[in-house]
């Protein structure tokens, strides 16, 4: 979205917050530009009312915005049923992951997701499993996996300071950053730390849909919580070794993780369970270790402690020079730009 901001007014609608007093939108422009509109909502209203709330307030920033050309950009289907009276000249859906197969779905989440399709010009999916799953479902679907701030990540491979809350804590480190949910093998976690006390895990991040008490506690886990996006680099470049240790579950099919191409443009080696979006292209390529056991996870670790990096990172800047987000939105552009659905011709003509 900040790609697009530099070429299109873009707002961001978040989901709604909650509070003692009338509904408002709260609307803050990043440095980006992208305008995040955050609704706030009165407590213990229905969902009924939350949803007829939702389509006030947005009808009530669109009359004062009045746009030329309305992109509607859609990264959940629930959006629809506080939308579904609008008439955009574009309807896209950038289908990150399988919602459906998350803890908490939001029931009717399938049969909303099948009337978003219906209305949607183009869609765009996450990863190549997921365009496997639903590539029949839509006649204008692209696979755009997740891209990588380099120069962002490329900061920890250079001397940082350390943060004070890792800067005492031992190595070997081997670090996640991350949501902590159900897609997390937390007796994975354990077992490596069992099996290598004089390692230290470092985890990093919110924990979500999980109780917290059930996290696996030992001398050489560190859960540090969550970090800003701009101190991940300081954290990842105290790191020895990466791991993505994630659950083989209905959660998980579909995933391909963000965190990949960020762990590799930090510079950081990594071994993942068998994501089959990591698996390919970054485990056939070389570029990520793939183990299933704490056993497997714990012989690539120490491979990948002794080995040389040079030549790997080469290989990995080849892989990640494609991979940019600008790239992305580039491409996602020039979809959206070649399809003109027939029955908005006259409307842009209207606008334009």
């Amino acid at each position: 979205m900040s790609r697009a901001a530099r070429e299109f007014r873009t707002w961001y609608f978040e989901e709604p917050e909650h509070f003692e007093g009338p509904p408002f939108l709260r609307i803050e422009t990043d440095k980006s530009g992208v305008s995040v509109v955050t609704p706030l909502l009165p407590r213990h209203l229905t969902a009924q009312e939350t949803n007829a709330a939702l389509s006030d307030m947005l009808a009530g920033l669109l009359s004062k915005v009045q746009p030329k050309r309305l992109i509607a950009w859609y990264y959940t289907p629930m959006a629809l049923q506080f939308t579904r009276e609008l008439e955009p000249d574009r309807c896209v859906y950038d289908n990150m992951d399988e919602l459906s197969a998350f803890a908490g779905a939001p029931d009717g989440i399938v049969e909303w997701e099948r009337r978003l399709l219906s209305r949607c010009d183009v869609v765009y999916v996450g990863g190549r499993s997921l365009y496997e799953a639903k590539q029949d479902r839509h006649d204008n679907i692209h696979v755009f996996p997740s891209s990588v701030d380099v120069a962002h990540f490329r900061k920890a491979r250079y001397s940082l300071s350390a943060p004070s809350d890792q800067a005492g804590i031992g190595r070997p480190r081997i670090g996640f950053f991350g949501v902590i949910d159900e897609r997390m093998n937390t007796n994975l976690v354990a077992e490596i730390a069992a099996l290598r006390p004089n390692w230290r895990l470092i985890m990093i991040g919110p924990t979500a849909k999980i109780d917290p008490a059930r996290l696996p506690r030992a001398a050489n886990i560190h859960w540090l919580g969550c970090k800003n996006y701009s101190a991940l680099p300081q954290y990842l470049a105290g790191w020895d070794v990466g791991f993505m240790p994630f659950a083989i579950n209905e959660a998980t099919r579909f995933i391909s993780p963000t965190k990949t191409p960020e762990f590799l443009a930090a510079g950081v080696p990594v071994v993942s369970t068998p994501i089959t979006d990591v698996v390919h292209p970054y485990g056939a390529m070389g570029l990520v270790e793939i183990a299933s056991s704490g056993e497997e996870f714990v012989d690539r670790i120490e491979y990948l402690l002794k080995r040389p990096r040079m030549r790997w990172l080469r290989s990995v800047d080849d892989c990640l020079s494609a991979m940019s987000w600008d790239d992305t939105w580039t491409g996602m552009k020039q979809h959206l730009d070649a399809f003109i659905p027939a029955r908005n011709v006259n409307a842009e003509a209207r606008r334009v």
